[in-house]
């Protein structure tokens, strides 16, 4: 097995931004090497990407999308990886509402990535029938947000 030193800076790192965006877990890689941070609990695991590293359950908070919204003409897909946000800041009422219409480029809702927030906008005129995400949870890449009907 060949030597694998740990960077005690790019752990802390991760970890930091796991506590900025809510994120459950983060893994990164560099040729062979493979360092992966997750929250159960305290957990911190760096090893050799040949090596298995067992999965950390779902969060159970998060709400599983139905399997039609990401093939539905009206979904709105998210462009990134973050955390999202309805309303442009805490208290404040959100961009949108179940029910509520919007017109093509108007607000959506934000996704903070890297310490910016970066507004989703609707790509069509519309009415919102459903919300997907939930505010201040994160969500991948191509993950459906809202239906625009």
């Amino acid at each position: 097995m060949s030597k694998f030193n740990i960077d005690n800076d790019t752990i802390r790192q991760l970890a930091e931004l796991l506590d900025e965006t809510n994120l459950t877990e983060i893994e990164v890689a560099a040729g062979d090497n493979r360092i992966r941070v997750a929250r159960q609990g305290t957990m911190v695991a760096a090893a050799p990407a040949a090596a298995p590293v067992a999965a950390a359950p779902a969060a159970a908070s998060a709400p599983a999308a139905p399997a039609d919204a990401g093939s539905h003409p009206g979904a709105v897909k998210s462009p990134m990886v973050g955390v999202v946000y309805f309303a442009p800041e805490p208290g404040a009422a959100p961009f949108i509402s179940v029910g509520s219409s919007v017109s093509e480029g108007q607000t959506l809702m934000l996704i903070e990535a890297m310490k910016t927030f970066n507004p989703i906008r609707a790509p069509k005129s519309g009415k919102v029938t459903q919300i997907i995400a939930t505010d201040g949870h994160p969500v991948e890449y191509d993950e459906p947000l809202v239906i625009i009907e």
